[in-house]
């Protein structure tokens, strides 16, 4: 599938675009600025997009009000349908953020519950009851997400909702020609509804991408051969800056031996989990490391580990955003993209990936692991690459059965050759090519 050869670009469009937090019902064509960035994504390496929420919402994106309709904020329909254009003239595929666990309080299906109580067609489409009240005094009660009341949730076992979910998927196929959803709250979703989501978008269009959000727990739930082709890798979110920060690469490395590794009994072997340092809902990563110099070493383990890498707008030049100033901190309006060193190396590592079966599909095996420096190996048929990283701040040299080749140094973006032993400078991250 194309996505598992893909490095992705996440955008919050909302944010990004600069639009106002209420929506104010005033039509602004702010989501053209998307494609300013056209240009920068495929210098990037980046060949696919993922568009946080985009649609009719009351305020942040996942209170929908209407998933047929972008959100004015951003623009009309028209808008989006021409920049998915640009963006597959480019090479670039999109997919949208699917959020159908809940909907806001503006989804016209449960104003009309509002207004018509017991008389409303809709009043089975949600979780509710006509004999309690809810936060917003309305004179009922209905399920909220996680207790979040303004986010409605929908009932999934209702096939009229589920006829107008895929209905509104169709729509979006057919006007926009999109490539794939990335499913919010994935963890939360009916799984018959995941099973009947799989063989309808299977149906609708070849190769059709299905990611869920997840946190935590066994994500072969949910990702098989009949329902998500991928899921959110949060296990190694946290392992990932955590080995930094505490200069203890035992932590990543041991989560990715149990996800990848060579014996039987690891998890997600042949599997491909979106990997990612950051993104809409957490701390930017350039906000969390204790070391900046840690920030070309850590998108090399996340690029060279197993999975599909996604890269948070932003944060391929560097940019800060710290989760406890609130959501809008982590998706601010940009209006040029930025170039430096950082987005260098990282082209570089998207360029590797892109062009290897061995970074695309291959196995794992850690080759060498201390606290602070890690190599490990990506195999598939005749190719064979290692990624190094030396977290510390003094040169390290490791031996081991590497055969002579050559690293492609992302820091200084040189080729060394290598014998038996490897001299690795500080912080630094390497890809191996043995001969």
């Amino acid at each position: 599938m194309w996505a598992y050869e893909s490095v992705f670009y996440q955008i919050y469009p909302l944010g990004m675009c600069g639009a106002p937090f209420e929506n104010d019902g005033v039509l602004t064509h702010r989501i053209k600025k998307v494609e300013n960035f056209i240009p920068h994504i495929k210098k990037l390496g980046c060949n696919a997009i993922y568009f946080s929420p985009l649609f009719e919402s009351d305020t942040h994106g996942y209170n929908t009000r209407d998933y047929k309709k972008i959100d004015v904020r951003l623009g009309d329909n028209d808008d989006f349908k021409k920049l998915c254009k640009k963006l597959h003239d480019n090479g670039i595929k999109v997919v949208l953020d699917g959020v159908f666990n809940h909907v806001g309080r503006g989804f016209w299906a449960f104003k009309d519950v509002l207004e018509k109580r017991w008389d409303s067609p809709y009043k089975d489409w949600f979780h509710l009851s006509f004999d309690g009240n809810s936060n917003y005094n309305d004179g009922l009660w209905y399920e909220g997400w996680e207790g979040n009341y303004d986010l409605v949730k929908l009932n999934l076992r209702n096939e009229e909702v589920i006829s107008h979910i895929f209905d509104s998927i169709k729509f979006w196929v057919n006007e926009f020609d999109i490539d794939g959803l990335r499913l919010d709250v994935a963890y939360c979703l009916d799984h018959d509804f995941l099973r009947r989501l799989r063989s309808y978008t299977d149906s609708l269009k070849q190769d059709f991408f299905l990611v869920g959000e997840t946190l935590h727990g066994d994500y072969n739930q949910i990702m098989n051969d009949s329902m998500l082709h991928s899921v959110t890798n949060y296990e190694c979110y946290k392992g990932l800056h955590s080995s930094f920060n505490s200069m203890n690469m035992f932590e990543i490395i041991h989560s990715l031996l149990r996800q990848f590794g060579p014996e039987n009994w690891t998890l997600y072997k042949g599997k491909r989990l979106l990997s990612f340092v950051d993104n809409h809902d957490v701390t930017r990563i350039a906000s969390i490391l204790n070391e900046e110099k840690h920030l070309i070493p850590i998108y090399a383990l996340a690029f060279g580990m197993p999975g599909i890498p996604c890269v948070y707008y932003g944060s391929e030049w560097g940019m800060k955003g710290d989760k406890s100033q609130g959501d809008p901190a982590l998706r601010p309006e940009v209006t040029d993209p930025e170039w430096n060193k950082l987005t260098d190396a990282i082209a570089a590592m998207a360029k590797a990936k892109k062009g290897s079966k061995a970074l695309n599909y291959g196995d794992f095996k850690s080759l060498v692991l201390t606290n602070r420096q890690c190599i490990f190996e990506r195999c598939a048929d005749d190719e064979r690459i290692m990624i190094a990283i030396n977290a510390d701040s003094s040169q390290y040299t490791a031996h081991f059965d590497a055969r002579a080749g050559r690293a492609h140094d992302l820091i200084t973006m040189e080729t060394i050759d290598f014998g038996g032993g490897l001299d690795m400078p500080p912080f630094s991250a390497m890809i191996l090519e043995p001969y």
